[in-house]
């Protein structure tokens, strides 16, 4: 496996009493899993990584640049985040798949694009459907299938399975991180499960009470 340069590198980053890393590099691979129990601060790192948040002392960069100097509407085109509820806007299938094409004034691809979209997702779904009649795995493939579309440089996933059941929450990240791999995206991924981290990530970052863990791989 050839290793990139990181495109993260985080030193002395404090955040309230949430975070306390030293010294913290991620983006080097194709999939990067942020492991812990719940409060260990994995949220909160990933947030920092998009200027969701910022840290109260220390420094994070993206591709050797301070994350401050990037205009954070930009840097969210480069870097999307999804949250752990799959949010669905009013309209169709199809109107949740473009509407962050829309947000960012692109313009939308035909029909057979977004079916293929939704194909690689493991969705079969008519693009007029309204997405109040889906399952929840479906919401979720289907909100994935969204921000790929914005082929964004980094996608950072919060538990975006929390909800599911095992075996849909590993077809959803096994979807998600095929599809991010065919377009180049890195995926940085917060999880509680150490099944999802070894089977899908090459890096596991582990946290506890916002720290670094040694034994982090």
């Amino acid at each position: 496996m050839v290793v990139a340069a990181p495109l993260f590198r985080l030193e002395a980053v404090r955040y309230k009493t949430i975070l306390d890393i030293s010294r913290l590099q991620l983006g080097a691979v194709q999939v990067t899993a942020l492991l812990g129990p719940s409060g260990s601060g994995k949220t909160t790192l990933l947030k920092l990584l998009n200027r969701l948040l910022s840290p109260d002392s220390g420094g994070v960069t993206y591709k050797e640049q301070d994350l401050s100097a990037y205009d954070p509407v930009e840097l969210r085109r480069r870097v999307v985040m999804l949250g752990q509820t799959a949010v669905m806007f009013p309209g169709t299938v199809r109107d949740n798949l473009v509407v962050g094409l829309r947000f960012h004034g692109r313009s939308a691809p035909d029909d057979n694009e977004l079916n293929g979209r939704l194909a690689a997702m493991g969705l079969n779904l008519e693009l007029d459907r309204l997405p109040e009649s889906l399952s929840g795995g479906e919401c979720a493939r289907l909100a994935l299938a969204r921000a790929l579309l914005l082929e964004p440089e980094v996608l950072l996933l919060d538990e975006p399975t929390s909800s599911l059941d095992k075996a849909t929450a590993h077809r959803v990240v096994k979807h998600a991180v095929e599809g991010a791999a065919q377009q180049a995206t890195k995926v940085i991924m917060v999880t509680h499960s150490e099944t999802i981290a070894t089977e899908h990530a090459q890096t596991i970052v582990r946290l506890r009470d916002g720290c670094v863990q040694d034994g982090s791989s």
